[in-house]
């Protein structure tokens, strides 16, 4: 079992559903990533996304995703311990212009990311900046933020108002709105991928 207290923690990235923070410890250098729901009392769904994100635990490999280790309880929360590949949220790396050679090397990185999700049947759904690690020297990527990924090779999304949408409308496929008279497949997460680049 994890225990979080030894951990100093540092905020990545603060949003509506879940703040996700590195944790890190000084006497052996251990790292760690920790999804906790935003809110005091969060809805269940968002519970339920990190209960499904720990489920997929063996079928992500830590060689291009951070992989759940344990979900716990961490001031009165039920949190998600991830393990920590190192990098930077991509989306910090767009406050500014990227350099070309570096933008190609995300590009394959992450393409082989999502290649290896796909081969073991998963199909991510909210890919986007907010959920892609990347080694700012190398281009190297991580996945993260399976909370809605589907172990299905094809889905039917009901229609929705947008708000109520799972995933992020700005990187979507059109499909995942429910919209259209398609189904959701490994497509969906290559539509993402182009948008992100």
């Amino acid at each position: 079992m994890i225990e979080l207290s030894t951990y100093s923690l540092r905020v990545l990235r603060n949003d509506k559903e879940l703040n996700l923070y590195r944790g890190s410890r000084e006497h052996d250098d251990s790292q760690i990533l920790v999804l906790s729901p935003a809110m005091e009392y969060p809805a269940p769904e968002t519970l339920k996304r990190l209960e499904h994100e720990y489920s997929l635990r063996e079928e992500l490999d830590p060689a291009w995703a951070a992989r759940p280790i344990a979900i716990t309880h961490y001031r009165d929360r039920t949190v998600l311990v991830l393990q920590d590949p190192g990098g930077v949220l991509l989306d910090q790396s767009l406050d500014r212009p990227l350099d070309l050679g570096f933008s190609l090397r995300v590009a394959i990185s992450l393409s082989s990311a999502i290649d290896q999700l796909h081969q073991r049947g998963i199909i991510h759904k909210d890919i986007k900046p907010a959920n892609v690690l990347a080694n700012s020297v190398t281009g190297r990527c991580w996945l993260m933020g399976f909370g809605i990924a589907s172990r299905l090779p094809r889905e039917r999304q009901t229609p929705e108002p947008p708000e109520l949408v799972a995933g992020t409308l700005a990187y979507m496929a059109p499909e995942q709105t429910g919209r259209m008279n398609r189904s959701i497949d490994s497509r969906s997460d290559l539509y993402a991928q182009a948008d992100l680049m």
